[in-house]
Order: structure tokens, then C-alpha cells, then sequence
């Protein structure tokens, strides 16, 4: 989701909730306890070199149980963060912690703002022999090939 979208969402939402993955919410009385802009300067297992840049979301919660964030507030942070910033209309990225600081992507329902499951993924993969057709491979099929990480192949 983009921050032009919860933006918009915001205008019009009753409250703000965060639901998790897996169907459970994040407590009422949560905090933002930071929107940033996250850059991200990487160089990838092809050598190729990358940026990456989102908006971050913390997500916090207190001993407060009767705080309540309302969707016009947080509306009133975006808009800070975005000027005092200079924030531009990137992929939102949620940090909540669980049994360590996640990492989730955001959608919304309608009704709830989901934190969706991020993953791991190799951006080179034409570079390392990976390609979509070995990825629908069935175990069974399964044939051995080098390495992608093997002596001279220019992968990590």
C-alpha cells in the first residue's frame, strides 16, 4: 500500500485497527510511534546495485489500555512526517513486535488495515540459474544443477 492510499482510507475509516497475519489484532491501545523514511542502499547476490525506499510504520503498544488512536490523528502524523521529511508517495512497511521486530507489508479490508507476511527474495535469479520454471518444480522432478553460490558463478 502506498501512502497516498491509507491516506485516503483514513478520510473516511470509523478507527484505526491493524490485524495480523495470522487473524489476530494488534491491542486497541497501540501507538505509531514513528512514520520515517527508510532508504536502503544494497547491492545484490548478481552485483547488481539497488535502492529501496519506503515509508516505516511502528507500531508500539503501552501499559495505556485506555489509549486509542484516532484515524484523523494519524492522518495528522502522515502529513507531518511527509513535510517535515519530505516524504514522497512510497510503500508503506510495518514494524510490530512479537517475538522480535516484524516486518509486514499493509493492506486494507474495508474495515481493518492488514499487516501482510513479507519474504526473502533473490533479485538476481537469472544470475544464480534460478528460473520460474525450476521454482514449480516438483520434488520428485528435481534435477541437481551447480550452485548458485559455487566458486566463479559471481553470486554470494
Amino acid at each position: 500500500m502506498k501512502l497516498s492510499e491509507i491516506k485516503n482510507y483514513l478520510k473516511t475509516a470509523e478507527n484505526v485497527s491493524f490485524k495480523l497475519p495470522n487473524e489476530t489484532y494488534v491491542p486497541e491501545h497501540f501507538h505509531v510511534t514513528e512514520v520515517g523514511l527508510i532508504t536502503k542502499n544494497f547491492i545484490d547476490c548478481g552485483g547488481t546495485v539497488r535502492q529501496e525506499t519506503k515509508v516505516n510504520f511502528q507500531l508500539w503498544e503501552a501499559n495505556d489500555f485506555e489509549h486509542r488512536l484516532k484515524p484523523q490523528k494519524l492522518l495528522n502524523i502522515i502529513e507531518l512526517s511527509e513535510k517535515v521529511l519530505n516524504i514522497g508517495d512510497e510503500e508503506i512497511e510495518v514494524e510490530y513486535q512479537s517475538q522480535t521486530i516484524g516486518k509486514y507489508g499493509l493492506d486494507y479490508d474495508g474495515k481493518d488495515f492488514i499487516l501482510t507476511n513479507k519474504m526473502t527474495d533473490c533479485l538476481a535469479q537469472d544470475q544464480c540459474g534460478i528460473t520460474p520454471e525450476k521454482l514449480k518444480t516438483k520434488i520428485g522432478e528435481w534435477k541437481e544443477k551447480t550452485s548458485c553460490c559455487s566458486p566463479n558463478t559471481n553470486c554470494c
